[in-house]
C-alpha cells in the first residue's frame, strides 16, 4: 500500500501549503486545479484569491515561516514518519470522503493501518472501573473479529482501548490534537510511542503544534470519519465523546452506545445517545452487524489500492489458487484448514498484523477465508 516516496521538493511544497494555515477547502481547490503543491506555490496571488484563500493565507504562501519548515522537515527525516497529502493515493479513503478532510496528515508509524476497518472506542477521561473493563473487553472482542481499534489517546476510556490492543497485540491507531511530536496528556508519551510502533499516530497539525482547546473537537472529526463506527463507553452529558458521536453521524458513520446504571453520571451521555437513535450495544456482535455494509465498501477500496484479485470466489475449494500479489500468496500458503491465530500467521509470513488484518478481511469477503474467535481458516 505504498506509493513512490515524495521528493524533497514535493514535501517542501506541501508543507508550505499546510503551514499557510486557514481553511483547507481553498487549498484543496488549488491542488485540484494546479495538479500538485509546487504548481500551487508557483501560481500568482490572484489565482489563490480566486480559489478563496484569505489574505493571511496568501501572505503565508508567499512568505513561509522557515523555523516551522525546518522543524517539520526534521521530524519527517526520521524513520517511520510520513506526510500524506490529499492527492496522494495512500490518503485514507474514508477520510477523503468525509465532510471536511484535511489537506494532509502527519503519520507516525504504518500508514496502511489507516486503511484498516476500524471502530473508534471513546468515552470518559475519568471512567469507573467497570467502564475501563468494558473498554478493554469491547476492544479485545472487536480485535478478535479482525477490526482495528481507533481512539484519541486521551486519559480514561481512550487509553484503556489502546492498551487492550497493545496487549494482544493487535492493530490500533490514535488521532491526536497536537503536533505528531508532542503527547497530550504528557504522561501518555510512552503510550503514544507504543501505539506508533504497533500501529499509527495521526495528526493534521504540523510538528511543534502545542495543545489548544479548539484542536480537540477538530481532532474528533478525523477520528469519527476514519472509523466505520464509534462506540461510546461512559460519557457525561457534555463531553468530547458526544462530540465525536455527533461528528460520526454527520459523516454517515454508525453510532453505538453502551448502557450503564441510571445512578452513574458517566452513563447519562450514553443514555442520551440511545434515546436519540444510537444503537444500544451489549457485546461486539451488535457492532459487527451495524458496520457490515461499510466494511464491504472499505474492502473494495483496499482491493483497488492493493490490486488484489477481484473475481468471485469459486464454488468449490482450490488447494492453492495463484494470487497475483505475492503477499497474498504468502498468506494463502500460511493458512491451513485448521484455525490459525494472528501470531502464527505473523510468524509464518513475516508480515505485520496491520497488513494481515486488511488482507484477511478482503479474502474473507471474497469467500476464500473464514474467521471465528480471531482464528482464520481456508474455506
Amino acid at each position: 500500500m505504498t506509493s513512490p516516496r515524495p521528493t524533497p521538493v514535493d514535501i517542501d511544497a506541501l508543507l508550505a501549503l499546510l503551514l499557510a494555515g486557514g481553511p483547507s477547502a481553498p487549498l484543496r481547490t488549488l491542488l485540484a486545479r494546479c495538479g500538485d503543491a509546487a504548481a500551487v506555490l508557483s501560481a500568482d496571488a490572484s489565482t489563490w484569491r480566486e480559489a478563496g484563500c484569505t489574505p493571511e493565507q496568501c501572505h503565508a504562501l508567499r512568505h513561509p515561516d522557515p523555523a516551522r519548515h525546518d522543524r517539520a522537515r526534521a521530524w519527517l527525516a526520521s524513520p517511520g514518519h510520513h506526510l500524506i497529502g490529499w492527492t496522494c493515493p495512500d490518503y485514507p479513503p474514508l477520510l477523503r470522503d468525509s465532510p471536511h478532510p484535511p489537506l494532509a496528515v502527519f503519520v507516525d508509524g504504518d500508514p496502511s493501518v489507516l486503511w484498516q476497518p476500524a471502530i473508534a472506542v471513546v468515552g470518559s477521561r475519568i471512567p469507573s472501573a467497570g467502564g475501563r473493563d468494558n473498554a478493554r473487553d469491547f476492544a479485545t472482542a472487536l480485535l478478535g473479529h479482525g477490526l482495528t481499534i481507533a481512539s484519541g489517546l486521551a486519559a480514561g476510556i481512550d487509553a484503556a482501548a489502546h492498551r487492550a490492543a497493545l496487549a494482544l497485540p493487535g492493530p490500533t491507531y490514535a488521532v491526536i490534537g497536537t503536533g505528531p511530536d508532542l503527547a497530550y496528556p504528557r504522561h501518555h508519551r510512552e503510550l503514544q510511542a507504543q501505539v506508533a510502533r504497533q500501529g499509527a499516530v495521526l495528526s493534521e497539525y504540523p510538528p511543534g503544534t502545542a495543545p489548544r482547546s479548539g484542536q480537540f473537537p477538530a481532532r474528533n472529526r478525523l477520528l469519527a470519519a476514519l472509523a466505520l463506527g464509534t462506540v461510546v463507553i461512559e460519557a457525561a452529558e457534555r463531553s468530547g465523546a458526544l462530540i465525536t458521536a455527533r461528528l460520526a453521524a454527520e459523516a454517515g458513520r454508525e453510532i453505538f452506545a453502551v448502557p450503564g446504571s441510571i445512578h452513574n453520571p458517566m452513563a447519562r451521555g450514553c443514555h442520551r445517545l440511545i434515546r436519540d437513535g444510537a444503537t444500544l450495544v451489549t457485546h461486539a456482535d451488535d457492532i459487527l452487524e451495524g458496520v457490515a455494509n461499510m466494511a464491504g465498501e472499505l474492502a473494495q477500496a483496499l482491493q483497488n489500492r492493493l490490486s488484489t484479485p477481484t473475481s468471485a470466489a469459486p464454488e468449490t475449494p482450490r488447494p492453492a489458487p495463484a494470487l497475483p500479489d505475492p503477499d497474498y500468496q504468502r498468506l494463502w500458503n500460511a493458512l491451513g484448514f485448521d484455525p490459525t491465530g494472528m501470531d502464527l500467521l505473523i510468524e509464518r509470513t513475516g508480515l505485520t498484523a496491520a497488513s494481515l488484518s486488511s488482507m484477511l478481511l478482503v479474502m474473507e469477503l471474497e469467500g476464500r477465508v473464514s474467521s471465528e474467535h480471531g482464528r482464520y481458516t481456508r474455506t
